[in-house]
């Protein structure tokens, strides 16, 4: 239905003053119930709002044309002096909901907020561009997602998105879900790195990027260390910055690392249950759930883990019960690991001569398939050997001189 400018001009006109008459009225004398309601009707309100411009920058190509501009988020960096960067995101989802008509319903309705149907949109270019799923996959995970959304918040309905396939199919994606995780494994080796400057002022920056598993085992560590801290301070009606909280955790663990411990290349790491069923854990390529929140990781980065961490496995049977519950002896003693790098001096990798205080333990037969905590059973390999061994790509021989030589398998 065209609607008459004046028209337009109205229902804007009304929008308007509705909202002046609001800004007049005191929020601190409204009731609670009052306060309630309104926040929710303008939760809806909001989300509406942003369907309608979505729908106008959709059907705006008109004035990039008229103003010269490349296309309309140009003109709203000139004219409305919106960041060219947050212009640009509005006119790409204001695309992708011309797309996905159940996400534009959704908005429009007000039970899907605007940053719910950025997520949604992105995890759907994903299902689109992936290979193995069809328009009918993409239609059914556009359905699951825009229900979800009406119980889940935005950074749990990304979390969704990443799996969502799964939830369509899991017989026809398991695996593919299980090759992009190996494949995000590998990716965050590649961009794993560690950078430090001296601020000239007493302290020092310092920046990282770690893998998400490196990443969970380390806040966990340091929250354990600045809750008290913060629970501490409360009740003496302090209040400090969490982060300052956390920078001063991320100190104490350094300043009290016990330096015997830096052979074994990192010495006991914060515990972290993994969570898979045996034949899984058997597997190549699998997946497992790391921590209580569900964070999956690769069977073969679950068997890596388990060589030189505070690793408790829940390893499940066929009926989901409960078959192991970690085992005390799974870690190499701090003796054995001495014993070990008098016996193999350096990496046991062929061609590898990284010096043992580098290197970690490694079960030649896996922990997680009854292999023992004994010196007969590990080897010192350096980590990136160590990834090595694990890697589902590769296959190795124990020489008679006991090194490991890989070969990587014909068909990866």
């Amino acid at each position: 239905m065209n609607l008459e400018p004046d028209t337009i001009d109205a229902d804007l006109n009304a929008i308007e003053a509705s909202l002046d008459d609001l800004l007049t009225r005191d929020p601190a004398y409204w009731r609670t119930s009052q306060k309630k309601d309104a926040l929710q009707r303008l939760e809806k309100i909001q989300a509406k709002q942003a369907a309608v411009k979505l729908r106008l920058l959709a059907a705006s190509s008109d004035i990039a044309e008229e103003t010269g501009a490349k296309d309309v988020s140009g003109w709203m960096r000139t004219e409305l002096l919106v960041d060219k960067g947050v212009a640009r995101s509005q006119v790409n989802l204001a695309a992708d909901l011309a797309k996905y008509e159940l996400v534009a319903k959704g908005l429009a309705e007000g039970v899907i907020s605007q940053d719910k149907a950025r997520v949604i949109a992105r995890a759907l270019d994903q299902v689109e561009a992936d290979p193995v799923a069809s328009a009918e996959d993409l239609l059914l995970a556009e359905k699951l997602l825009v229900e979800h959304a009406t119980w889940f918040t935005a950074n749990e309905l990304k979390n969704a998105g990443k799996r969502i396939l799964m939830m369509v199919d899991p017989d026809r994606f398991e695996e593919a879900e299980a090759k992009a995780l190996q494949r995000e494994e590998e990716n965050a080796q590649r961009r794993t790195f560690f950078q430090s400057r001296d601020n000239g002022d007493g302290t020092v920056e310092i920046q990282a990027r770690v893998s998400r598993a490196v990443g969970l085992r380390l806040r966990t560590m340091l929250d354990s260390l600045a809750q008290p801290r913060k629970w501490s301070a409360e009740e003496k009606g302090r209040k400090a910055p969490y982060d300052r909280l956390l920078g001063q955790a991320f100190a104490r663990v350094i300043e009290t690392y016990d330096v015997d411990q830096l052979p074994r290349h990192g010495g006991h790491a914060t515990t972290v249950f993994v969570t898979m069923s045996l034949d899984e854990l058997r597997k190549d390529l699998a997946t497992a759930s790391l921590g209580f929140d569900g964070d999956k990781i690769t069977a073969a980065e679950a068997r890596r883990m388990a060589c030189n961490a505070d690793l408790v496995p829940v390893v499940l049977g066929t009926d989901s019960e409960i078959l192991d519950l970690g085992r005390t002896a799974r870690l190499a003693h701090p003796i054995q690991h001495r014993a070990l790098r008098l016996r193999d001096k350096c990496c046991q990798a062929e061609d590898c001569d990284a010096p043992a205080a580098w290197t970690e333990a490694h079960h030649l037969n896996p922990w997680g398939e009854g292999g023992k905590t004994d010196l007969a059973n590990m080897v010192l390999l350096c980590p990136s050997d160590h990834h090595r061994i694990h890697d589902p790509k590769y296959t190795y021989d124990r020489l008679p001189d006991g090194q490991i030589r890989f070969t990587r398998r014909a068909d990866s």
